[in-house]
């Protein structure tokens, strides 16, 4: 299944000062709904997003990079790709960011993705990924502003205090990158059911009628 996701929110801060934050993964991951961040190897970023529906729950497991960032005119592209981990599918995305500011005091971000999503984790088909995305975006603003007036955002650490690891040299004898742990609370799965609200239950209830049906058939028959 592919998709095109279409979404926008707003930074509460002046466009020089929403811009970094914006960019830097690891600062503003803890924001991202069912996202934990686990480790940085170089410009690469990797984690999971956790979902679930009802009792049933999936782990993506994956990573991204930045293939296009624009400091002058605030664009920013990111391809990340993804699986889930109990073998039900793949996902890959590309997220176009682009910011504007709408006041002196407030930055509006738009944010365009281009979804791939193969396996049974595409069952949920158009339309509900597109409520589900827009509902994630409002909560990760929310979150992201929250974080900004809670002052919780802190100033960059400096290079040489930056945790260190272990590099290997390559076949042509420079340093790999070094991969860098980071070390995050577990984050919550994200509910399908309760982001998608309305839309989640009319693609489900056909099954769930199915369902309660053959149990009523069954218990007929041993009656």
């Amino acid at each position: 299944m592919a998709e095109q996701l279409i979404n926008e929110f707003t930074v509460n801060r002046p466009i020089e000062e929403a811009w970094p934050l914006i960019t830097d993964v690891e600062r503003i991951a803890p924001c991202l709904p069912g996202a934990e961040l686990q480790e940085i190897e170089g410009e690469t970023y990797r984690g999971v997003v956790k979902v679930k529906l009802g009792a049933i729950s999936s782990q993506f497991k994956g990573e991204a990079h930045f293939i296009e960032r624009d400091d002058v005119n605030y664009r920013a592209v990111i391809k990340g790709a993804g699986r889930d981990t109990g073998g039900r599918g793949n996902a890959s995305a590309e997220i176009t960011a682009q910011a504007e500011a709408l006041s002196p005091t407030s930055t509006r971000v738009a944010v365009t993705t281009d979804l791939h999503i193969t396996g049974k984790v595409a069952q949920f088909g158009r339309g509900i990924m597109g409520d589900v995305s827009s509902k994630l975006m409002a909560q990760f603003a929310d979150n992201l502003n929250q974080m900004i007036d809670d002052d919780v955002l802190s100033e960059p650490v400096a290079p040489s205090e930056q945790p260190t690891a272990e590099t290997t040299p390559t076949a042509d004898g420079a340093p790999s990158p070094t991969v860098r742990k980071i070390d995050g609370p577990a984050t919550e799965p994200i509910d399908l059911m309760e982001v998608g609200g309305s839309s989640i239950v009319k693609r489900v209830a056909p099954a769930i009628i199915a369902i309660v049906v053959l149990l009523f058939l069954l218990r007929r028959r041993r009656h």
